[in-house]
């Protein structure tokens, strides 16, 4: 008969190693991501393309929300 703290032995050393291999994953994913970041902002792009006609968007959509407020107000 299996002694049950053997197999509660084996069941935790499992799930941490599980675990360690899944954290160890997770951050050399971050890393990298955080890499190509970098590499992106060194080169002078965002790594977004439509970056200045968004921005153009917002600052539309502000004038016009005080546009609204500036008429409410009086």
């Amino acid at each position: 008969m299996i002694d049950p703290s053997l197999s509660l032995l084996a069941l935790g050393s499992t799930a941490a190693l599980g675990l360690a291999l899944a954290s160890g994953a997770a951050l050399r994913g971050w890393r990298q991501w955080l890499e190509l970041r970098r590499d992106q902002l060194l080169a002078g792009g965002s790594g977004h393309k439509a970056g200045q006609g968004e921005l153009g968007v917002l600052r539309a959509r502000v004038r016009r929300l005080e546009a609204i407020a500036d008429g409410a107000k009086t």
